[in-house]
């Protein structure tokens, strides 16, 4: 394969799979509200204090699986950041995991270390000499470090910025897809999956990582995604609904934990997709974290727009 041909490949797979792995934060659609900070603190309630009655408190009056999950939407929506943990596989595309922090108060803020651990996606990061990159989210941009060995083949610069606004402009409807996914995502995007698509059940209690939680799982049916009983507005059903179509996503399930503070603290997705089955798993905790993520050095940053229309310029790409 040709270096340009791999360096092109992996500007597209490092967009894709940064997505995927922040969209294990959550479902998509509408969530935290747009700002312009780099850093957020806590809002809501942490994993150690109180977020709301719940259900399994002792004394705590017993909640319908609706109205538990609205509490914990409204909770986990509250409390401004969290550490995460997840892991994605889409078919034989990749596997990957994320590890870091992320906040939603003023955007979308924070950073993950991605591991690409199989797949296509894991075969070609690894010509460009890493299964490993930084990724840092700001609320107009995100940041992907590259290897050393890609860097010798942009000018010496490891890092790469992907405006959303560039990334729309370029990527028609798939670009505006990627946009609201990287700015509008939160952890209780599940939450109200579950609650848009009328089948809410409590499965039972579970222990996770130590804490009691509260099991709910339901099926997510797109084409009849509604707003009665679930407590959210046309418009985030119609935000629900549009980000699934546009990942193909006809159907889904989702199992969501929830803690005796109303957080959420773990989440499994399983679907199918043009790219083949999907699973995402995410762990939550330490809500209220501090958050801060800083833009790379300008000397050691190569805008996403520019490499393409320099690869576009050469000749034998």
């Amino acid at each position: 394969m040709k270096r340009t041909t791999v360096r092109r490949a992996g500007l597209s797979i490092v967009a894709v799979t940064l997505l995927a792995g922040v969209t294990a934060c959550g479902s998509g659609g509408s969530g935290g509200s747009e700002g312009s900070g780099a850093a957020t603190g806590s809002r809501g309630a942490t994993a150690g204090g109180s977020a709301g009655s719940g259900e399994g408190g002792e004394g705590s009056p017993r909640l319908s699986p609706v109205a538990a999950l609205r509490t914990a939407e409204k909770s986990t929506d509250g409390a401004d950041s969290a550490k995460v943990e997840s892991s994605t596989t889409i078919g034989s595309l990749m596997s990957m995991t994320a590890d870091g922090a992320l906040g939603w108060g003023h955007g979308l803020t924070g950073a993950l270390t991605i591991t690409y651990t199989g797949g296509t996606v894991a075969d070609t990061m690894r010509q460009l000499g890493s299964t490993s990159t930084q990724a840092r989210y700001l609320p107009d941009a995100y940041y992907a470090r590259m290897s050393d060995a890609f860097a010798r083949q942009t000018g010496g610069r490891h890092w790469i910025r992907y405006a959303y606004d560039d990334l729309e402009r370029l990527g028609g409807s798939s670009g505006a897809y990627l946009k609201d996914q990287m700015t509008h995502t939160t952890p209780n995007q599940s939450v109200k999956l579950l609650l848009a698509s009328g089948d809410v059940r409590q499965v039972g209690t579970d222990t996770v990582r130590g804490r009691h939680t509260r099991h709910y799982a339901g099926t997510v049916e797109v084409a009849d995604l509604a707003r009665q009983n679930s407590g959210l507005t046309r418009a985030q059903v119609d935000d629900l609904k549009k980000t699934l179509e546009q990942a193909g996503v006809t159907t889904e399930t989702v199992d969501i934990w929830i803690d005796d503070h109303d957080l959420l603290v773990k989440k499994v997705e399983r679907g199918q997709t043009a790219q083949g089955g999907y699973t995402q798993t995410a762990y939550y905790s330490d809500y209220g974290t501090e958050v801060s993520a800083k833009e790379p050095p300008a000397d050691d940053t190569a805008d996403f727009t520019e490499l393409v229309r320099k690869q576009g310029a050469g000749t034998g790409s």
